[in-house]
């Protein structure tokens, strides 16, 4: 249940304060007109729907890069443990920086830092492994580690930049401005539409429904957008990717 609940936060209490003191200006100087409300609902919705559509396709790319990580490690991982000129130490050791490398970026994603070296170094130390037991290894074997090494590495950048790059920051911000500014315009219209004679509670709950809404859909973007940490309801299980899941 408590997860259900990681879409509030302060953004929605701006909003629902917004709900409250809105309608009761406009009751109290009865502040009453009726306006179009198209351009409004384009200026949140399009932009919104934009952000929400481009974060899932960050998710769905950052899941196809996980699959196409944890894929060419664990094929290397397969070619290091069948080589039959490396001893059990080498392979030892081997698997011990693999296995780093794999640390390594998960934690890096599970982090907000945008440094990569412990990544960086990890890689380097597996492929200075390779060179320097290139001589007990077939060709065709160090061959086909070098072509999974590249696909590991170009998928690792690609997670890198879901990561540290996110959909536009203006276009957020400008979505969230409306979405504070939204009661202002539409308050006085509904109470028009609605008729000043009729419950003011009508009002106050058409307002603070339509703010929740929004500013929810907007927590949910915010949420998606970074899908490794682990708290929002559609975000990404890295433990499934790992190359010692059970």
């Amino acid at each position: 249940m408590s997860r259900y609940l990681t879409i509030l936060n302060y953004r929605t209490l701006i909003t629902l304060v917004l709900s409250f003191i809105v309608p009761f200006v406009a009751y109290q100087f009865n502040i009453v007109y009726n306006i179009d409300l198209t351009l409004m609902s384009i200026a949140i919705i399009f932009p919104l729907v934009f952000t929400i559509r481009g974060a899932f396709r960050r998710r769905e790319k950052a899941l196809e890069h996980l699959s196409l990580f944890r894929a060419a490690l664990k094929t290397i991982e397969n070619y290091i443990h069948l080589s039959e000129r490396l001893n059990k130490e080498d392979k030892a050791e081997a698997q011990k920086r693999i296995t780093n490398i794999n640390d390594a970026l998960y934690n890096h994603l599970t982090t907000k830092s945008e440094e990569t070296h412990l990544f960086d170094q990890a890689y380097k130390d597996f492929l200075s492994f390779i060179n320097a037991k290139s001589e007990l290894m077939k060709g065709s074997t160090k061959e086909k580690i070098f072509r999974f090494l590249k696909d590991v590495l170009d998928s690792a950048d690609n997670l890198i930049g879901i990561h540290s790059h996110r959909t536009p920051i203006s276009l957020k911000a400008y979505c969230l401005i409306f979405i504070y500014i939204f009661p202002v315009i539409y308050t006085p219209t509904l109470i028009n539409k609605i008729g000043v004679d009729n419950p003011s509670w009508l009002t106050y709950f058409i307002v603070i429904l339509s703010e929740f809404i929004l500013i929810s859909l907007y927590n949910i973007q915010d949420q998606m957008e970074y899908p490794f940490d682990d708290q929002g309801l559609d975000d990404i299980k890295l433990k499934l990717f790992d190359i010692h899941r059970k």
